[in-house]
């Protein structure tokens, strides 16, 4: 049997100092649908791809499809930080990281922890708080100093952003996740839609019309629901016969890089932040027809990657990585909640700016 590492302050803390220490922390964790082993599930859809799904045929033959891209999971961590509901428990997580909330149209609000490119995003470059991104973005690139970003943003540490429409400044992603389903077999479904009632002997339109009409699917009469609509052969879904799993990195190397004023303290502070959204369990309802869970037969496996390649099972969880996580913000020290209000005329004048 593998020797299984327990962990103490001491060994975290090394990750985030030792310029010698391991490379990355690495899962490996089996999911199910919530119908059981064998179930249909539901990939999300592109268009112009294979059966509407993002398929690979490896040389062997093998079939494998992405279940959530690695963008699409952490969009869906970070709001894992997000002050809950008024109508809801307390998050504990929430405490980890600064609120900042942008009030738009009438009296609504939205979370930074929610904007796709984060400190980066457009909903910033409007707002009051464009000036301060944008100073944290240009000291990090003048300096390498990521205190400024962590007070004000510190998941752009953990997932990565890229100033793309301003500063031009990139922060590599800490904490990487993808699912992928293994030799899968893929599903096609057909449908009939069937109007309430007979509109033609309604008078609202005539035969001929109606008979245009269920042959072009396109036309105004069937988009809107007065004839009959028949969906032949759309993606219905896959079967995984080889497992589906979540992948998870930590890439210690790119955290060992961030420095700051307070370097030692900003690594473990972003170090612990990833160690909760690493283990943070999801809700797994990722699409409609796609609820997935862990597979309770597989424990999720952990593992420590030494730089020359040598691995180390470890016995990480989310309790532990939460303990670490609030230890290592309260000795950075939390940056300020904050309220921001969005100005169209600051998107404007961005969009204005750049053509």
């Amino acid at each position: 049997m593998t020797d299984i590492l327990s962990l103490t302050d001491d060994i975290i803390h090394g990750w985030a100092d030792d310029p010698r220490g391991p490379v990355a922390l690495s899962l490996k964790q089996r999911l199910l649908p919530v119908e059981g082993e064998g179930a249909v599930f539901f990939p999300p859809t592109y268009a112009d791809t294979r059966d509407g799904y993002a398929i690979d045929e490896l040389s062997d033959g093998t079939i494998v499809v992405t279940v959530d891209s690695v963008g699409a999971q952490a969009n869906r961590m970070e709001p894992l930080f997000k002050r809950a509901k008024a109508d809801q428990p307390e998050n504990p997580l929430a405490a980890l990281v600064p609120q900042i909330d942008v009030a738009y149209g009438n009296e609504k609000t939205t979370s930074l922890l929610e904007a796709g490119h984060r400190l980066g995003d457009a909903l910033i470059r409007s707002t009051d708080l464009q000036e301060q991104a944008q100073a944290a973005f240009r000291h990090y690139l003048d300096t390498g100093d990521a205190d400024a970003i962590a007070k004000l943003a510190p998941t752009s540490l953990v997932f990565g952003a890229w100033d793309s429409r301003d500063t031009q400044a990139k922060l590599p992603r800490i904490v990487q996740s993808v699912i992928r389903a293994h030799d899968v077999d893929v599903l096609h479904r057909s449908a009939q839609y069937n109007p309430a009632l007979d509109y033609t002997a309604l008078g609202v339109f005539d035969e001929t019309d109606k008979a245009k009409a269920e042959r072009d699917a396109k036309s105004p009469l069937a988009q809107r629901g007065f004839v009959h609509v028949p969906s032949v052969n759309a993606p219905g879904g896959v079967i995984a016969r080889g497992g589906i799993w979540r992948s998870v990195t930590i890439n210690l190397v790119a955290l060992r890089q961030l420095g700051g004023t307070n370097g030692k303290a900003l690594r473990r502070y972003v170090l612990g932040l990833s160690l909760v959204a690493a283990t943070e369990p999801q809700d797994g309802f990722l699409r409609q027809g796609c609820l997935l869970t862990p597979d309770a037969e597989a424990p999720a496996d952990w593992q420590l990657v030494a730089r020359t390649g040598k691995r180390q099972a470890l016995a990480l969880d989310a309790d532990r990585a939460l303990a670490y996580a609030r230890d290592a913000a309260a000795a950075f020290g939390v940056g300020p909640d904050r309220r921001a209000t969005f100005s169209p005329t600051k998107a404007k004048a961005d969009v204005k700016a750049k053509g």
